[in-house]
């Protein structure tokens, strides 16, 4: 199992770099042969998607097609084909992903998807350029809102969601919301995430 973890804070050693750290524990725990991956959005130059459509409109057969921009994400992108297994991890602010994972999460939508999806009425929505089936999972922290409010504070956790199932045709089969991390504090977490990395490591249905 080829395993990419993408971390979206802007603090590396915080509470979502520790909490992604042991999902990853956790399904290495359960399969020998994982191989991972931990990237952190802020060593990398992600530049903003200019919606010049170039990726969107392209016709090639290749399960990526060619963003316009050159920057990190040409170097990310072979570890993205790679995985087969996915954990996303960001913090909240102001509800939603970080901006360097908002960015990231922008260049994937029309660089690994063709709009060739009818959704109802509407056509010209994103499709899976790839066939290739990904598992994932997804962390969310917060450090003062607690879980009990998390569906009024968290838009990060559907729009990774709908993106990478989009994009990447990735299942999320598992996600934590960890709340009130300043009075609790990230510890408390820790068993949740390892047992949410391990399910990455059980058979795909």
């Amino acid at each position: 199992m080829n395993l990419l973890a993408i971390v979206g804070s802007p603090r590396k050693g915080g509470a979502t770099y520790l909490l992604v750290g042991k999902a990853i524990e956790g399904a290495k725990s359960k399969s020998r042969e994982c191989i991972t991956k931990k990237i952190n959005l802020i060593d990398y130059d992600i530049k903003f998607c200019k919606n010049c459509l170039v990726c969107r409109d392209s016709k090639t057969k290749d399960p990526v097609a060619k963003c316009s921009i050159r920057d990190d994400m040409d170097y990310l992108t072979n570890d993205i084909l790679a995985a087969d297994s996915l954990v996303f991890g960001t913090p909240v602010h102001m509800g939603f992903a970080t901006a360097m994972m908002m960015a990231f999460l922008e260049r994937i939508c029309w660089t690994f998807a063709k709009p060739e999806r009818k959704i109802l009425t509407i056509s010209g929505c994103p499709l899976p350029r790839s066939d290739k089936k990904r598992k994932a999972v997804i962390i969310v922290t917060s450090g003062v809102v607690p879980p009990i409010y998390e569906k009024f504070c968290n838009e990060a956790t559907p729009l990774i969601k709908d993106t990478i199932k989009c994009s990447l045709n990735a299942k999320t089969i598992g996600d934590m919301f960890a709340g009130d991390i300043e009075h609790r504090g990230t510890e408390h977490y820790f068993g949740k995430a390892f047992n949410l990395g391990k399910k990455l490591s059980e058979p795909y249905c």
